[in-house]
C-alpha cells in the first residue's frame, strides 16, 4: 500500500513564508497563515516542502487505504495561492460567488492577488471545509514540530 508523499515535516514556517518570493506573494502568505490561525485556531506545519497546513485528518477507505493528510491550508506557488479547503465533499456553491476570483480544482481553490477576495468568505469557507471534513473523518490539530527547529 502506497504511503502519502505529502506528510508533516520539521521544517520551520516562518523560514519557509520568508522565502516566499516574489514580496507580494509572501505578503499575502503571511496574511493567510493568520487567516488560517484565526479560523482553525491551531498552529501550521508545513507538509512536504512547500504546503503549509492546519490540523490533521485521519481517513480510511473501503479499500482498506488509511493515512493522514492536512485538514486544511495553503500553498504559495508563483502563479496562485493554492488554497486547500475543501474536502471534495460538500458543494460550496453558494459561498464561492461571493469570495471573488478564484480557479476551482478538485480539493481547492486557486486565488490571485489577496486584494481581490473577500477575507471574511474565505474565513466562511475555511471553516465550513473544516465542518464538512469533520462530519467525515476524526480531526485533530497538527503535531507540534520538535521545538529544534523553531
Amino acid at each position: 500500500m502506497a504511503d502519502n508523499v505529502t506528510r508533516p515535516t520539521d521544517a520551520s514556517v516562518a523560514e519557509f513564508l520568508a522565502s516566499v518570493e516574489p514580496s507580494g506573494r509572501r505578503n499575502d502568505a503571511l496574511h493567510l497563515d493568520t487567516v488560517f490561525r484565526r479560523v482553525s485556531g491551531w498552529q501550521p506545519r508545513l507538509w512536504g516542502p512547500s504546503i503549509i497546513g492546519y490540523g490533521r485528518y485521519d481517513y480510511r477507505y473501503a479499500s482498506g487505504r488509511a493515512g493522514q493528510y492536512l485538514a486544511t491550508g495553503f500553498a504559495p506557488r508563483k502563479a496562485n495561492m493554492v488554497v486547500y479547503i475543501m474536502p471534495g465533499y460538500a458543494d460550496f456553491s453558494a459561498i464561492l460567488p461571493r469570495l471573488g476570483p478564484h480557479r476551482l480544482g478538485k480539493s481547492c481553490l486557486y486565488l490571485g492577488s489577496l486584494s481581490v477576495i473577500d477575507e471574511g468568505v474565505l474565513a466562511e469557507l475555511i471553516s465550513a471545509g473544516l465542518d464538512d471534513l469533520r462530519r467525515r473523518w476524526p480531526v485533530h490539530p497538527s503535531p507540534a514540530p520538535p521545538s529544534s527547529s523553531h
